[in-house]
């Protein structure tokens, strides 16, 4: 925490020594969690067994902010109540001489939702539970991406939201992309229709500045990027979302947001199985097919799904093909083993900026991406817990432009690119330009691209309770990636490896302030060490109350942190250094000019917000401001404008066309409000709208040096491939919101959710017959708003059978995502689900 303070104070020099003990600590800390975990934990489960070899259950009721409470508390098993207790004055309880077997414990006290835990196994010995309640009926999660210990939303200063099984069944989505579009302060972008590159912006962050995790695994490609598109909702208990940057417990990659994407558990002692299939417009078709249970020690869950679709488009059919599973052991009574699998196959054709081309490309991709998890997580006793995952993620693309789409054009005679049709371009601030734009460029057909990468690490912490005040938390990962590239121009490929370890307290003033503060140390083979120092802070000017009010508790926020992001493969092998390094006598022009590898991308962040309970804690309202830099961030810059960053001309010359550099910034501020309301037990509105200023403050690329000019519109400057300093960055509208309505009440849900964008800056990209500029627009508000309208409805024909419908772009609104690419018409699909088995041996 006194690193992170110092570094709020403007310097870095406090962390000097630290940074030179980082890797050796890294390591050591590693390898000894594991050993230690083995060791201690799943090797001698004798440390949490009682003086009997019967199990028991010891446990204490809390309420949100952590507070003892005294309660009712009820053990479950399959689904029935068994033996109730009443805790002491101090919310402490006991079972003892159980029965080996599952339970879950069941409590409730006078003003507060009853609360049932997550079922545990009970063997020879004792498993330590603390169990929340919550005041009013609006929902609560425990959060696990905001720091190292999972916490109650109510403790915790950092902006979460939780998207959990009950809302992904009523909004009634395929993709978790979709459902990311109702959660506050976030921005999601499609390339064309499904199948599209799905982009997702945070409080104004770049798309691969968020750190994105399938059951703790990370998923992202090296260097941060992740596709969305492709990301089915199958199998998916719940999407945690924490909208600021937490590079001190996950790493690089976390500039501006951790999302993280949890598998279901087996949870019903008799198999429970579903199947839906269902069928809609544009040759729709879906089938998926899940089971899970519990048997003893062991707990599964499998679900396998199937989505094909035509999209409105020639040549833009999608298929995706997604198999996850979970499965579980309890190993004595302390440890939690579970593997994780999500394997993703996913084909899409990809018919090209129709808008600006006149005509249908036949360019497709192939898509597989493999997600294995090992985990366990060791509770010895109230006071110590210790987590130990492997992980492994690979992903592999394969592109192919099968011939040249358009009319072959080669004025000068050095070999022919091709031309789309003639087109009149109509961008949202009023320009319009028209002509034919190069559509494919000559070369070798089929052209084909292949990239590939892999990741595995090893990684472990230890959370450790020192007070009721007070916990700290330690971890490390021990981290390799490898990439690959190769096309129809040569191929290339790097490996690396990578170590971290964090530090982090949490500290608690009488159940009205919560602090964390901590530092991540990273050491990264590309870009040697880096130190990424986070603080959080929330304190109730008024506390929860279960006395009825109109007004509840008053939540004030604080959160400020520093994110760190590692080059993708492309930008490492094309750096000047690499680049250099790699051509005849360049070592020397190395040496002379003093270039130095790539560095790392950074961001400097921070957020203060409010939150009012209200109406006896049936509404919540929120208001946060944020202001964020990311700076040294990477682009491409070319020859000429090399010498502006202080490159000498011998070594800006020396390679061929440009290379990567850390060379532009720029800053992201805005105000972000949000909204839920309950209405009697089966209605919820949820609402959100955030206004967001955004501004490159720095860029060497050359469309910030010599920007291009477009005759038709003299003396206006645009960036055709970046935005140029002082404008915005592309994709980032000023204006954007939700408003989720759903329903759920006897055998009918329903829900209603709107999206609303403003317009954004944009580039066409696109050059002319000549290589000109004839078919750019200037970038201000390049790309219209829209507003997308979907529904969605269920309702039980039977207990074993549920009837749905889902409605996407209800209003049939012709709107546009990402320039140049048209956005799905009306969809509908409708379907039948029917589950068998389970529902009689239920844990509720």
């Amino acid at each position: 925490m006194c690193g992170a303070v110092a570094w709020l104070s403007g310097g870095d020099e406090g962390y000097r020594l630290i940074v030179r003990e980082a890797k050796s600590i890294g390591e050591l800390t590693t390898w000894g969690l594991i050993a230690t975990f083995f060791f201690v934990g799943a090797g001698n489960p004798s440390v949490v067994r009682t003086q009997s070899d019967a199990g028991s259950i010891r446990g204490v009721v809390v309420d949100q902010l952590g507070g003892r409470l005294p309660a009712t508390v009820a053990l479950v098993r399959d689904g029935r109540s068994g033996a109730t207790t009443e805790t002491d004055a101090t919310g402490e309880f006991e079972f003892a001489e159980l029965v080996s077997g599952r339970y879950r414990v069941q409590a409730a006290a006078a003003g507060f939702q009853t609360a049932l835990s997550e079922a545990v196994y009970v063997g020879m010995g004792q498993v330590e539970i603390e169990l929340a309640l919550y005041l009013g009926p609006l929902k609560q999660h425990v959060v696990v991406t905001a720091n190292a210990a999972a916490t109650t939303q109510s403790r915790v200063g950092a902006p979460v939201t939780v998207i959990d099984r009950a809302d992904l069944d009523a909004i009634g989505k395929l993709d978790v992309l979709e459902a990311l579009r109702t959660v506050p302060g976030i921005q999601v972008l499609q390339t064309g229709q499904r199948g599209g590159t799905a982009a997702l912006f945070v409080r104004g962050g770049a798309a691969d500045f968020n750190k994105v995790l399938v059951d703790g695994i990370p998923a992202n490609d090296i260097g941060g990027a992740f596709d969305f598109g492709s990301l089915s909702a199958a199998g998916v208990e719940s999407v945690e979302v924490l909208r600021t940057t937490n590079s001190v417990q996950h790493g690089s990659d976390a500039l501006s947001a951790v999302i993280n994407v949890t598998t279901r558990r087996g949870r019903t002692r008799i198999p429970e199985l579903s199947y839906s299939i269902d069928g809609g417009n544009l040759g729709s078709f879906r089938q998926e097919l899940a089971v899970g249970g519990v048997v003893g020690r062991f707990d599964y869950f499998l679900d396998v799904s199937r989505f094909d679709t035509d999209n409105d488009l020639p040549n833009n059919a999608f298929r995706n093909n997604t198999v996850a599973g979970r499965f579980g052991v309890a190993l004595g009574s302390a440890t939690d083993l579970s593997v994780t699998v999500r394997r993703i196959d996913s084909t899409v054709g990809l018919p090209g900026a129709i808008l600006f081309n006149g005509l249908v490309d036949d360019s497709s991709q192939d898509a597989e991406l493999t997600f294995v998890g090992v985990t366990a997580t060791s509770q010895f006793n109230d006071r110590l817990q210790m987590t130990v995952r492997f992980a492994s993620n690979d992903q592999s693309l394969h592109f192919v432009n099968e011939s040249p789409t358009g009319e072959p054009f080669d004025p000068v005679g050095f070999g022919a690119n091709f031309l789309g049709d003639p087109v009149t371009i109509t961008g949202a601030n009023g320009f319009t330009t028209g002509g034919r734009a190069i559509m494919d460029f000559g070369g070798l057909y089929p052209s084909v691209f292949d990239s590939g990468t892999s990741r595995r690490s090893v990684s472990g912490q230890v959370v450790y309770r020192l007070t009721d005040m007070l916990d700290v938390s330690s971890g490390a990962r021990f981290e390799r990636e490898k990439g690959t590239q190769d096309g129809s121009f040569g191929g290339s490929s790097t490996e690396r490896t990578n170590v971290g370890s964090f530090f982090e307290a949490r500290a608690s003033l009488g159940n009205r302030v919560y602090l964390i503060g901590g530092s991540g140390f990273e050491d990264n083979e590309i870009f040697g060490f880096a130190v990424t120092p986070r603080v959080s802070a929330t304190v109730y000017l008024r506390q929860p109350s279960p006395e009825p009010s109109m007004f509840g508790d008053t939540k004030v926020t604080f959160n400020a942190g520093r994110g760190i992001k590692a080059p993708v493969v492309f930008e490492e092998l094309n750096s000047l250094f690499v680049l250099l390094d790699g051509l005849s006598g360049g070592t020397a022009v190395i040496t002379d000019a003093g270039i130095e590898p790539i560095g790392p991308e950074w961001s400097k962040s921070i957020d203060v917000g409010v939150e009012q309970g209200l109406w006896n804690n049936q509404v919540r309202a929120r208001v946060t401001f944020f202001h964020s830099e990311f700076n040294d961030l990477i682009e491409f810059v070319s020859n000429f404008a090399l010498p502006e960053l202080g490159v000498p001309p011998s070594a800006a010359f020396a390679v061929p066309f440009g290379a990567t550099v850390n060379a532009s910034s720029y800053r992201a501020r805005g105000i972000e409000t949000s909204g839920d309301v309950v209405i009697g037990d089966a209605l919820r509105v949820a609402a959100s709208y955030m206004f967001l200023d955004t501004t490159v403050t720095e860029s060497f690329s050359g469309s910030a040096l010599f920007p291009s000019i477009n005759p038709a519109f003299p003396g206006v400057e645009i960036g055709q491939f970046s935005p140029l300093v002082g404008a915005r960055p592309f994709r980032r509208p000023t204006h954007s919101g939700n408003l989720l309505i759903s329903y759920a009440g006897g055998p009918a849900h329903a829900a209603l959710i709107v999206t609303f964008v403003g317009k954004s800056d944009d580039s066409t990209f696109l050059s002319d017959a000549f290589f000109g500029n004839s078919l750019l627009l200037p970038n201000w508000n390049l790309t219209d708003g829209y507003q997308k309208v979907d529904v969605s409805g269920s309702y039980e024909l039977h207990p074993r059978l549920r009837w749905y419908l889902s409605i996407e772009n209800l209003l049939d609104q012709d709107y546009i995502a990402a320039v140049g690419f048209p956005a799905l018409p009306r969809t509908f699909r409708t379907g039948l689900t029917v589950k068998l088995g389970g529902e009689s041996a239920a844990i509720p």
